[in-house]
């Protein structure tokens, strides 16, 4: 079956600090992730000094700066992005970094980003999805706060523009989400509706809901990770800890074993199990040679390596082929 990819999403949970992302590395290469992703920006490109903090901004790092101000402090240059993705290289972890502005484009392709990852911020933003359907490079393309009509103008406008495979993550942009909010049967709407693969971008607590996610038949998993919640800034509060990504890892892989084949029938490994969970038609008591079989002197008893039960309409009326004791197998009817 497909392999489910696991994006770690470190973000900007660095704190601006080239050191913690280099930790964040560690700790998504340790958790067993494919994929350790960061985001690149110029603050100057993104964000208006007159924009303000969005309320889950302000209520998880208790203050009430301007958005420009709280999100240049959490800003890394493309020289160290440079540094972090030579330093996954070394760990064995796929580097990935979305860009939220156009200069950040062109120097994530220019080093070589194996894909691009669309944030949902930047579905309506035409020149920037041009830009990244230009690269010719497939695209993973979360869509929180949309409606299925923006996603389909979005999906024709990268298309139009060359865009490689595209994969849509079901996605809700709220930091944490309420479960109520989540609303996984939408991946099985969005699958039908666009005939794309589906994936799911979390931002609820704890790890329950993208390993339904994975079982619901995610082909991508993103989920934000920290090196600790009590780090301050604007993402770590609905962050897993290290320990809780190697957790949510470990468990997906569990899920995409056991999602398996369509095909039903027996494993390989309940087929030594089937003798002795079935049964066989076996004599309820002593049985002469020639003894008309019936219901009275018939059983249905474990094991079942011998005639089955379900010969028994065809074992009714028929004689004995020979003696049988008590609890034998019956035999030699099947016809």
């Amino acid at each position: 079956m497909p392999h489910i990819f696991i994006i770690a999403e470190a973000g900007d949970n660095h704190n601006g600090s080239l050191e913690n992302a280099l930790k964040l590395v560690d700790a998504a290469a340790e958790a067993g992730a494919d994929c350790v992703k960061f985001q690149t920006f110029i603050t100057e490109e993104v964000i208006s000094k007159h924009a303000q903090m969005a309320d889950y901004q302000k209520r998880n790092t208790g203050k009430t700066e301007s958005q420009f101000e709280m999100v240049k402090k959490l800003e890394l240059t493309f020289p160290q992005f440079e540094q972090i993705q030579s330093y996954c290289s070394q760990k064995g972890i796929l580097f990935l970094s979305t860009p939220f502005d156009l200069q950040s484009i062109a120097f994530l392709n220019r080093i070589g980003v194996p894909f691009f990852k669309i944030p949902s911020g930047e579905i309506t933003n035409y020149p920037y999805l041009v830009d990244i359907a230009q690269t010719h490079k497939d695209i993973v393309m979360s869509t929180g706060m949309c409606t299925m009509d923006e996603i389909r103008q979005a999906i024709s406008v990268l298309e139009e523009n060359g865009a490689g495979k595209i994969t849509l993550l079901h996605c809700n942009t709220e930091y944490p989400t309420p479960y109520e909010d989540v609303h996984l049967r939408a991946m099985a709407a969005m699958r039908t509706a666009f005939g794309k693969e589906i994936g799911y971008s979390d931002h609820t607590l704890g790890i329950e809901v993208p390993i339904a996610a994975a079982a619901l038949g995610a082909t991508v998993i993103e989920k934000h990770f920290t090196l600790d919640r009590q780090m301050e800034g604007p993402d770590h509060k609905a962050s897993l800890e290290p320990q809780e990504l190697g957790a949510m890892v470990r468990a997906i892989r569990n899920i995409e074993d056991a999602l398996g084949s369509a095909e039903k029938k027996p494993s390989p490994s309940e087929q030594k199990n089937i003798a002795i969970a079935r049964k066989s038609i076996v004599a309820r008591r002593p049985i002469r040679q020639g003894e008309l079989l019936t219901e009275e002197n018939l059983a249905v008893k474990r094991p079942g390596n011998g005639i089955s039960p379900m010969c028994y309409p065809k074992i009714l009326g028929t004689r004995a082929i020979r003696d049988f004791q008590e609890d034998e197998r019956i035999e030699g009817m099947i016809l």
